[in-house]
């Protein structure tokens, strides 16, 4: 009896979570009172079908349309308003998720309910986005649906090639996280737009690419001297956010040990964040332009990294074969140059599989950071102002340090 009282009582409250938000955005159909019972009725027919049948539930969900219409129809023999199917949709979203209550599977039926009402209440902001999005913008969303949802289901699942090192589905697994996490900084980037200063540019740099905003701002400061600090800031905090990236892809690959690469990952992650925020507090209430970034979808760049990463697995396979951990970390050190992504999932998914260590594994990530950072402060040395590099290398220098004395000395 408790529970069903609970189950009551939670029904209740999701249908006034939403309902308060329509009640807020005044809708004439249903509102405060309405949802509620709404999602209560659901709840009530779920419990009717388990003596009567799950018939119950069906009548139920063609008597609230049925209401609905009847609403409707009356609005528009009066003339009441602009005519949608926003609140109708959530009121049948909101039967549903009292009728799925009683089978105990309340979180997902809360997920529902609060992510209805989030929606709900976005439309401003959801339609500002829908603007701000272009036809190259809806082109890139639509690349990544080819990538994720065409491609990836038809790629065979099994190992082929030399060392057995080769999954395609697997590989283009991975294509699908790295596009994915890139083109969430890419619409972030299209929504805040040239609202955003240093801490924005820097953040979403890291997430689309910290090498191609190291190169836009180097070459930025070549032309534009006096912006050298602020270029620095954006530069350190990108390539500070590439080790929380780095997290994020160690906890797809092997989310079993990443406790382990936790500690050496935070601890540049804080270096370089530290060295961002002195330089911007020396320099804050200065703006600056977030760089243009490419589209992040292009099946070009995804086959790039196919390749890449196809070369970087194999490359780690033989490497251990022939010359042991020491080849991997030569690997490392190689494919670093360019890209992290690549080196991380290869070594991860190793240390998944048992055939090295996380220890090695978060070694070898290790070295190609710094190996990566030594490469962004030669393109800032060659296309930037010397003040650019004057300001980023104390911070590069004091994170490669640190890094290598995770990798060898702990």
């Amino acid at each position: 009896m408790n529970d069903a009282f609970q189950t009551l009582a939670l029904a209740l409250g999701l249908g006034l979570l939403v309902g308060l938000q329509r009640e807020r955005a005044a809708s004439v159909l249903a509102g405060f009172r309405t949802f509620p019972l709404v999602t209560v009725f659901g709840t009530v027919c779920a419990w009717l079908a388990v003596p009567f049948g799950g018939w119950m539930v069906a009548a139920g969900l063609l008597a609230l349309a049925a209401a609905i219409i009847s609403g409707n129809l009356l609005r528009a023999r009066q003339n009441e308003g602009d005519f949608g199917i926003t609140t109708e949709s959530a009121m049948l979203v909101m039967f549903g998720v009292g009728a799925y209550l009683p089978d105990g599977h309340r979180p997902l039926a809360m997920v529902v309910a609060g992510a209805t009402a989030v929606l709900l209440h976005l439309k401003p902001q959801l339609h500002d986005l829908a603007r701000r999005i272009g036809d190259h913008d809806f082109r890139a969303i639509m690349q990544f649906v080819v990538i994720a949802l065409v491609i990836l289901p038809i790629v065979p699942d099994a190992t082929y090639g030399p060392f057995n090192a080769l999954n395609p589905h697997r590989i283009w697994w991975m294509v699908v996280l790295i596009t994915g996490l890139s083109l969430g900084g890419y619409l972030l980037h299209k929504w805040i737009g040239d609202r955003a200063g240093a801490i924005a540019a820097g953040l979403l740099g890291g997430l689309i690419s910290s090498t191609a905003t190291s190169v836009t701002h180097a070459r930025l400061t070549r032309a534009q001297p006096a912006s050298a600090p602020l270029a620095a800031v954006v530069i350190l905090l990108a390539s500070g956010v590439v080790f929380a990236r780095l997290v994020v892809l160690v906890a797809a690959a092997d989310r079993e040990h990443l406790a382990t690469y936790v500690p050496a990952f935070a601890t540049l992650l804080l270096i370089l964040l530290g060295f961002a925020g002195w330089l911007g507090f020396r320099k804050r209430g200065e703006g600056t332009a977030l760089p243009p970034p490419t589209n992040p979808t292009e099946l070009r760049s995804a086959l790039f990294f196919t390749v890449l990463y196809a070369g970087v697995l194999l490359g780690v396979a033989a490497a251990r074969e022939w010359y042991g951990n020491r080849g991997l970390l030569v690997v490392a050190a190689i494919s670093g140059l360019t890209d992290m992504d690549a080196i991380t999932l290869s070594t991860a998914q190793l240390s998944r599989q048992g055939a090295i260590s996380e220890s090695e594994s978060c070694r070898a990530i290790l070295v190609a950071s710094v190996s990566n950072l030594f490469f962004k402060a030669g393109v800032i040395g060659s296309l930037g102002d010397r003040a650019l590099l004057r300001a980023i290398l104390p911070a590069f220098g004091t994170a490669a340090a640190a890094g290598l004395a995770w990798a060898f000395i702990r």
